[in-house]
């Protein structure tokens, strides 16, 4: 099930699948966003912005805007026998 990074819920991860490339800013490239790693929601701040994500062991905050920009393959917790329950 393809989705994008804003519509995560908290604990869920996903592969990221594709972006535009000049949507994204080049610090964001360099942490890690890139095609086939897996982000983690790690937390939403109060007002929906900004998100606060794992990537690759890198925690970052992003704009909603940004998070909605990218969009990810859910990895399926119930497939995933080393996945935290």
């Amino acid at each position: 099930m393809e989705t994008t990074v804003a519509n995560l819920k908290r604990g869920q991860r996903g592969i990221i699948k594709e972006f535009s490339e000049d949507s994204l800013p080049i610090k964001l490239l360099e942490l890690g966003c890139l095609p086939g790693n897996e982000v983690e929601l790690v937390q939403v701040a109060p007002l929906r912005d900004p998100i606060y994500i794992n990537v690759n062991g890198s925690h970052i905050a992003i704009r909603r805007t940004m998070a909605l920009q990218i969009t990810l393959e859910l990895i399926d917790e119930e497939t995933t026998p080393w996945a935290n329950k």
